[in-house]
């Protein structure tokens, strides 16, 4: 019996998630973090405004949002190898072209291309290959790929800047643009498959004889998902905490130098941030075969409530240390939960399209939540109004949370894997 427990391989879906986790922390550094390294360089140089520059990039995230369900459609017809390769390729080719822009409204085609790229690549993408991968283990394997990945901005921020301090910006994309290339394509082309069953294996590794069995056809559609109540409460309550946390995170830099922090002591304290991202990724994942998708993110809602009315309880040292210390860990774990949860209550047939559609509503409160929380802070002169709102925004995704009901659902879900485990068991 040991001996079998010695010679049985590894999963290969271990595999794959090992290699989202290398590309995704390329992709994420290259093409999303590496962009406000290069802005000041940019503006000094070519003579546009950072308005103007931000904005290219802003853009950007609209089309990523933009293509989130054709790119889900594509997945959960066809995988995510040929999708992720061909992604890899055109960000490399449109990294080496934002190296020679000249031309305002090339630099907008080029990050329009971008975002074309980053719904191709970036976490969508690698969540719905991971639905497929993993039912029991996913939990896991999540947090390997965005434990890594969230160190993206610590390793490409500083790489980024010591390239431009030594050959200039220009360079410094075109070096990039290779290391882009040269990891990310051969990666996603060798190593990613469609399925489990494409390589005679099931979900998690199990055997073909295993008492659970979780086939990749099981799932409820996306027809089903759409006209349930509970996946437009679930979007709602992910929107409103996204929209809330978008703008708390823009906004801290500004809000603890207005409360008498140093600007680089401030810069430090939203740095952390990432840091304990990655701290509550590492709580969550032996959590989540433990307790329900559902209650634990209900918690991380009400947790994320709790660090902002902190913040509104006064702005010293020691509140500052348990916001960021609450709002980090609790923000990083989210980033897991909403895959899981809607993995676990959809099954994975229809799971790119479906988080697609969630994805599309998400991009659009990251995008506003800056510009409304300035006009906010505009419009009142002071950042307590806006905490204020933050709360309850917050708290109004936990009570959501907390009166869904999503049974139905999971029901077809846990009886078609019940049915296929007796199948199996004949």
């Amino acid at each position: 019996m040991a001996q079998d427990a010695i010679s049985k391989p590894r999963y290969y879906g271990w595999y794959i998630t090992l290699t989202l986790a290398i590309t995704e922390t390329i992709s994420w550094g290259i093409i999303y973090y590496a962009f406000s390294v290069f802005l000041t360089p940019m503006v000094n140089e070519l003579g546009w405004s950072r308005t103007e520059l931000t904005g290219a990039f802003s853009l950007s995230l609209l089309v990523a949002g933009g293509m989130a369900f054709p790119v889900g459609m594509w997945i959960d017809r066809n995988g995510a190898r040929l999708l992720m390769t061909v992604g890899s390729i055109a960000a490399s080719l449109l990294v080496f072209a934002w190296s020679l822009v000249n031309d305002l409204n090339t630099l907008y085609l080029i990050w329009v291309g971008l975002g074309i790229c980053s719904a191709a690549v970036l976490y969508e993408p690698a969540f719905a290959v991971v639905a497929v991968w993993f039912v029991k283990r996913r939990g896991r394997a999540l947090a390997l790929i965005t434990f890594v990945a969230g160190l993206a901005s610590t390793i490409f921020v500083p790489l980024s800047d010591a390239l431009l301090h030594h050959f200039g910006w220009r360079n410094a994309l075109v070096i990039l643009s290779i290391l882009l290339a040269i990891t990310t394509i051969p990666l996603h082309l060798i190593v990613l498959r469609r399925r489990p069953d494409d390589l005679g294996l099931l979900p998690d590794g199990e055997t073909k004889h295993a008492a659970y069995v979780a086939r990749p056809s099981i799932g409820v559609s996306l027809r089903n998902a759409l006209h349930s109540k509970s996946f437009w409460m679930l979007t709602a309550a992910f929107s409103l905490s996204n929209l809330t946390a978008a703008a708390i995170r823009f906004h801290l830099i500004p809000f603890l130098i207005a409360a008498g922090f140093d600007p680089s002591a401030a810069a430090l304290a939203a740095g952390s941030i990432g840091i304990l991202q990655v701290a509550g990724r590492v709580i969550f994942a032996p959590l989540d075969t433990r307790i329900s998708s559902r209650t634990i993110t209900m918690s991380l809602f009400a947790l994320e409530a709790l660090s902002i009315l902190v913040l509104l309880l006064g702005s010293s040292s020691l509140n500052i240390g348990i916001f960021i210390l609450i709002f980090g860990a609790s923000y990083g774990a989210k980033t897991l939960a909403r895959p899981s949860m809607l993995a676990e209550f959809y099954g994975s047939t229809h799971y790119a399209r479906i988080s697609s559609v969630m994805a599309i509503f998400l991009t659009v409160t990251t995008t506003i939540a800056p510009v409304g929380a300035s006009f906010i802070f505009d419009r009142f002169g002071t950042y307590q109004v806006l905490l204020v709102i933050i709360v309850c925004g917050s708290l109004v995704a936990t009570g959501i949370m907390a009166i869904m009901k999503p049974a139905p659902l999971q029901a077809q879900v846990s009886t078609a894997i019940l049915e296929t485990a007796d199948l199996s068991g004949a």
